[in-house]
């Protein structure tokens, strides 16, 4: 549990890390955020593959394409109600609404994080876990670094926007004590859950990558899937 305790306060505060960098090289984020989010993307990507949904396809490979598909809807449904944080990038300072949207979109898209730490730590295979953690961690850094400048641009005082980096990072804290504890309460949900973790993580890096094109994202999704089946049967 102590380990659970120290990755989850890893993981929710490497954002935090991340946003303090945000403010060290804020002139120059802008210029190289395309670059930064891409290798944060990379690295999620790999923590999503080889951490969460190898493993869970070592324990099922249905229920593991049904947890992919689940995680990628509840990302979606989620979506429809908190626009993408990109679309935020231009308010003006005057625009309250928005800018608790903009601030609830990145706490959003932090929480399905803290869920797959959690419950790679859930599954007792510490390598496993670890690797999913380091990548998100590392995910967590650039992340932090780039939601500072809008927020500053936004009319907010360091002050307030270190908060907002704060409370962003909690986020993922607490979905990291949800995930581990749902394994806990039932071991028969691992698989599913391991899948579900992952495909919320996969959901969120493809739908970045193509600019909010959700047929798109659905239909690599599939396609990833279709080649898991394949391979599985072979």
């Amino acid at each position: 549990m102590k380990i659970v305790i120290l990755t989850a306060l890893g993981v929710g505060f490497s954002t935090i890390l991340g946003g303090i960098l945000g403010f060290i090289f804020k002139s120059s984020l802008q210029k190289f955020s395309s670059a930064i989010m891409g290798f944060a993307n990379g690295v999620m990507l790999s923590a999503s593959i080889f951490g969460l949904i190898i493993p869970a396809l070592e324990y099922s490979l249905w229920i593991s394409i049904l947890g992919i598909f689940c995680g990628a809807v509840v990302i979606f449904i989620v979506g429809k109600f908190v626009p993408n944080i990109d679309s935020f990038s231009g308010l003006s300072p005057d625009k309250s609404k928005g800018v608790l949207l903009f601030v609830f979109a990145i706490a959003i898209h932090n929480l399905p994080e803290g869920i797959a730490t959690g419950v790679a730590f859930g599954s007792e295979d510490l390598g496993h876990a670890l690797t999913v953690a380091i990548g998100i961690a590392l995910q967590n850094l650039p992340e932090g670094m780039v939601i500072i400048s809008p927020l500053l641009s936004l009319g907010f005082s360091k002050k307030k926007t270190f908060l907002i980096a704060l409370f962003t990072g909690l986020s993922e804290i607490i979905g990291t004590f949800f995930g581990y504890f749902a394994i806990g309460i039932s071991s028969a949900i691992l698989p599913f859950f391991l899948a579900f973790a992952g495909g919320c993580m996969l959901y969120v890096i493809n739908d970045d990558m193509l600019k909010g094109e959700k047929s798109s994202v659905f239909s690599l999704l599939f396609g990833f899937c279709l080649m898991i089946v394949f391979n599985g049967l072979i």
